[in-house]
């Protein structure tokens, strides 16, 4: 490794595509590698995430082969095809995705071969041949999710010209992705369409299957899925938009929803009704609460998409003075350093806040010290030591998140800003 990371957040590209396969209304990962991967990679995210696992199989129940010295020497395929048959008798899934850990990437087992035998049996058993040392959890929610376009979904599926599907939010890394997805799911219903969240709802691999009939893919974030959903149109013909970052607010939503409209063509009589009747009820709250929260200067903590939406939250509809913007997840390419940077600093009420990219807790910390303006930090449970020898209010909602349960509670949308904005009181 070229540096040393203080408390990285998050797992390696294993722990990602466990993340979202867990996400999924029953479906059930295999994993092919050393013993502990499924607790480790399982811990790295859905333990952190509000105190939430996956209601299917998670940690130490998914099936694995355990490899050990053995098949390290003589290879381990009579191993995983005795522990895929034994899934398959004792798990009641739809589908089975058989997973490799460093152990079997490093000696090459051919996963593939094997899933066949099964696949020719019937059983939909999908090979994903990525290890973890490949990158981080990230790059697995993409990894993931190129393989469903190549493997699971199926083409010529007809086309619905009301349904879209929403990318982008990435299950148990943000800890508010089931409320989150719900209310961007309620607010694209609110506009007349069919919505494809994939983790919600219990929508399984029927959904993954036919999602091709979209007419759109919505991006909810400012960086990620990005070679997804090139494979995506090329594969399928369905066209993405990029919202960059989570939608929060009357502000922000709205923008969101002339963004999905515009693409769409939606009528604009439906599209103002809706916006006009959604911003009546979430300022009818906000207005109870003017002069009870003074003006705060604060930092915010954590992924691109949360940053971003939270930033521009409490600038441009709160009207707080934002001090600091630290993304901690690791982005790659300029371009979307950029879009990100564009997004924290062409805010409508305030002056941008300085940007800093770093996933190293030391550097975190450092910054949200010597801020001395700083009277409110938005973060993660690991922020709380800096808030309190800073002696300022600490608000967790970002990942990791380990002093809170989270089921479907959310931050994004009209509601989801509601929310939000009552957890500013909650410590005061």
């Amino acid at each position: 490794m070229s540096e040393i990371l203080e408390n990285p957040r998050g797992g390696c590209v294993l722990a990602g595509i466990n993340s979202v396969l867990g996400a999924i209304n029953r479906v059930c990962p295999i994993l092919h590698s050393g013993p502990g991967c499924c607790m480790q990679t399982c811990a790295a995210e859905q333990g952190q995430s509000g105190n939430k696992n996956s209601a299917f199989v998670s940690s130490v129940s998914i099936p694995s082969t355990n490899m050990l010295e053995r098949e390290v020497v003589f290879g381990g395929l009579n191993k995983l095809r005795t522990t895929i048959q034994g899934a398959v008798d004792i798990m009641d899934a739809d589908a089975f995705f058989v997973l490799t850990g460093c152990t079997a990437g490093i000696i090459g087992d051919d996963i593939v071969s094997v899933t066949e035998e099964f696949r020719a049996k019937g059983v939909k058993v999908y090979p994903i041949d990525t290890p973890g040392f490949a990158g981080d959890s990230n790059l697995g929610y993409e990894v993931i999710w190129n393989n469903f376009i190549d493997q699971v979904i199926k083409e010529d599926v007809p086309k619905d010209d009301k349904l879209v599907n929403v990318f982008g939010i990435v299950p148990y890394h943000d800890p508010f992705w089931s409320g989150n997805l719900e209310e961007i799911a309620r607010i694209l219903r609110g506009l007349g369409l069919k919505v494809n969240t994939f983790f919600t709802e219990h929508q399984g691999i029927e959904t993954l299957e036919n999602c091709s009939g979209a007419a759109l893919n919505i991006i909810v974030n400012p960086w990620l899925f990005g070679k997804p959903a090139n494979k995506f149109e090329e594969k399928f013909g369905v066209k993405s938009i990029r919202y960059p970052g989570t939608p929060i607010g009357a502000t922000d939503t709205g923008r969101f929803v002339r963004q999905v409209a515009e693409a769409l063509n939606l009528d604009s009589s439906v599209v103002d009704a809706f916006l006009a009747k959604e911003e009546d009820y979430v300022y009818s709250y906000l207005a109870q609460a003017i002069g009870t929260l003074s003006w705060k200067r604060y930092a915010v903590v954590g992924d691109a998409a949360n940053v971003c939406g939270i930033t521009r939250y409490l600038a441009n509809d709160y009207s707080f003075t934002p001090k600091l913007a630290i993304i901690s997840e690791p982005i790659f390419g300029e371009e979307n350093k950029n879009r990100i940077i564009k997004e924290l600093t062409q805010l409508e009420y305030a002056r941008p806040p300085k940007v800093i990219f770093t996933a190293d807790q030391f550097e975190i910390n450092k910054a949200l010290l010597e801020e001395e303006e700083l009277t409110l930090i938005v973060g993660s449970s690991n922020e709380r030591e800096a808030a309190s020898l800073k002696g300022v209010q600490c608000i967790a909602a970002t990942f990791p998140l380990k002093d809170r349960l989270i089921f479907n509670r959310a931050i994004a949308g009209y509601r989801g800003s509601l929310t939000l904005t009552e957890d500013l009181y909650d410590n005061l």
